[in-house]
C-alpha cells in the first residue's frame, strides 16, 4: 500500500498497545511478559533509550523503531554509540521510505546526545534486514554464530 503522508514522532502513552502489537510482530519469539518488562524499562529510561512511531494521516501506527545509547559496541571506535535495537514497518506499508525516516530520526537523536557512530545487528540469515541496513549506509563489520549445549 502506498502511503505518502506519514509522520515520525516519539512514542506517547496512548501508543503503548500499538507498540506492544508491533513488537510482537517483530520479535515473535519473546513472550508477552518479556515484552512488557522490556517496554517498561525503555519507557522509564528515556535518557538513553528512544522509541519512535510512524503514524498515518488517520493516526494509525504502522511502524516503530527502538534505539539506545550503548557504552560498548563490537567493532565500533567510540564508547558512546547509538544503537538501532530494532525497527519494524508493517509489510503492506514497506518501500515507502518509512523505515528510512525512522532510522534518520534515530541517528539525529543519537547525534544530539554526542554519538559519533550508529550501530545495529540482524540475524545472519535475515536478508531483508541486511539489505535495508546496506541501503541506509550501514556496513557489515562481522558475522557471528552463537552455540550452546545443555549440561544435564
Amino acid at each position: 500500500m502506498t502511503v505518502k503522508n506519514f509522520r515520525i514522532r516519539r512514542l506517547q502513552k496512548k501508543d503503548l498497545s500499538e507498540w506492544f502489537r508491533l513488537r510482537k510482530l517483530l520479535w515473535d519469539e519473546s513472550t508477552d511478559e518479556e515484552h512488557k518488562v522490556e517496554m517498561v524499562d525503555i519507557y522509564e529510561h528515556t535518557d538513553l533509550q528512544l522509541v519512535l512511531v510512524a503514524e498515518t494521516e488517520d493516526e494509525s501506527i504502522i511502524g516503530f523503531l527502538e534505539a539506545s545509547i550503548r557504552p560498548f559496541v563490537e567493532d565500533c571506535h567510540t564508547d558512546h554509540v547509538g544503537y538501532l535495537e530494532g525497527w519494524f514497518v508493517e509489510p503492506e506499508y514497506r518501500r515507502n521510505g518509512i523505515g528510512q525516516k525512522l532510522v534518520e530520526q534515530a541517528e539525529k537523536w543519537a547525534r544530539s546526545r554526542g554519538c559519533e557512530e550508529m550501530a545495529s545487528d540482524s540475524e545472519i540469515d535475515n536478508d531483508s534486514s541486511s539489505g535495508a541496513h546496506q541501503k541506509l549506509g550501514y556496513t557489515e563489520t562481522s558475522r557471528l554464530v552463537h552455540w550452546r549445549k545443555d549440561l544435564n
